[in-house]
């Protein structure tokens, strides 16, 4: 008995100490992996497009897989070069237009102000002058450059994965001899990858869905750059919570410094708002079902853990890594307690592998 609890405590420290240093790598190893992280997503997504485009129905023959991946990167990397051109332009169209924006909050601070009678010991000016919209420009600028300068890497990444998928059933066949162990291995990662394409695909249409809908709402109440915050409030979507209160929050922040009046922000954030709880709420739900099967909490832990992590590439990831933690974690006796408490209703459709994994 008191061998096996000192067995029990010395698994426990190992464990401890994986996980710390498994967070320091992360942390230290930052402007590595993060590249990588990224070259990863486009590397899955043209696959994945690959995947769709060779599954169309067609009048004639198929095309070879050879013919599908090469048409997806190409779609890939134009909808990439384009959206680096929007976002140049806009950013220098906003700081253009920054003056104009700072004249306008400057009298609507001072409306406001004056409205509720903070104009005797509070100085309204000095709060005003604090507020520089063309400062914030540049700060955005820099992190755009920051971002396209490791796009070299990213594409550097991504194109030796490419190359690599092709050999990587050999390997896996050379790491595992036992067609036993060998299969189990490749359960767990079809498990993955199926769990994950369904929750990007899913996240995909409702993101695509929600960028049409708030393109539609910008450009009826007239705000500026409505295909450059309908390409972002796209990309916020893929945040969990924070994205889409930030994909109502920009564009409304703008509506409000755009324009003398705040009727127009209270109209993009009381519709963009309505459209964001319902697809957050009722529509994707829905089609999500069991995939991942994360708790909320869970998530929110996630997005605030690997966003102090990783940064903004952090949040993206959050759900889709901690999804294949919690998938790892069900193959295994000893961390499937853990997966249990990751999951939202505690069921793990991963258990009829435990006696798989038992013998493995």
């Amino acid at each position: 008995m008191a061998g096996e609890g000192l067995i029990r405590t010395l698994t426990g420290i190992l464990w401890f100490g994986a996980v710390v240093l498994l967070g320091a790598l992360l942390i230290v190893g930052k402007d590595i992996l993060v590249p990588f992280a990224v070259a990863v997503i486009v590397w899955y997504f043209i696959n994945a497009l690959a995947e769709g485009i060779g599954t169309l129905p067609r009048i004639g023959p198929r095309l070879p897989g050879k013919v599908c991946m090469a048409l997806a990167l190409g779609v890939i990397t134009l909808l990439l070069i384009l959206f680096g051109r929007m976002a140049s332009q806009n950013i220098a169209d906003v700081t253009e237009a920054a003056p104009e924006y700072q004249k306008n909050l400057r009298s609507l601070l001072h409306d406001t102000a004056t409205l509720f009678g903070f104009n005797g010991p509070v100085n309204i000016e000095d709060l005003i002058q604090q507020i520089q919209i063309a400062d914030l420009v540049p700060q955005i600028a820099s992190a755009v450059s920051s971002l396209v300068g490791q796009a070299g890497l990213i594409l550097v990444y991504t194109l030796f994965l490419l190359v690599e998928q092709r050999r990587f059933g050999a390997k896996l066949h050379a790491l595992f001899p036992d067609p036993e162990r060998e299969n189990w291995v490749r359960t767990l990662l079809s498990r993955i990858q199926v769990d994950i394409k369904t929750y990007v695909w899913i996240k995909t249409l409702t993101s695509l869905l929600t960028g049409a809908v708030s393109y539609g709402v910008l450009l009826i109440v007239g705000v500026d750059y409505a295909p450059f915050w309908a390409v972002v409030i796209f990309l916020l979507n893929y945040i969990p919570t924070i994205g889409s209160l930030l994909g109502v929050a920009f564009p409304a922040v703008l509506a409000l410094v755009q324009f003398d009046t705040p009727a127009q922000a209270l109209v993009v954030a009381g519709v963009l708002g309505s459209f964001q709880f319902s697809i957050g709420n009722i529509l994707e739900p829905r089609l999500m079902g069991q995939s991942l099967n994360l708790s909320p909490l869970v998530v929110i832990l996630s997005l605030v853990i690997w966003g102090s992590v990783w940064g903004v590439v952090g949040m993206f990831l959050c759900v889709p890594l901690t999804g294949i933690i919690m998938i790892v974690m069900s193959y295994f006796p000893a961390t499937r307690p853990i997966a249990i408490l990751l999951s939202s209703d505690g069921q793990l459709r991963h258990a009829e592998n435990q006696e798989q994994t038992t013998g493995a």
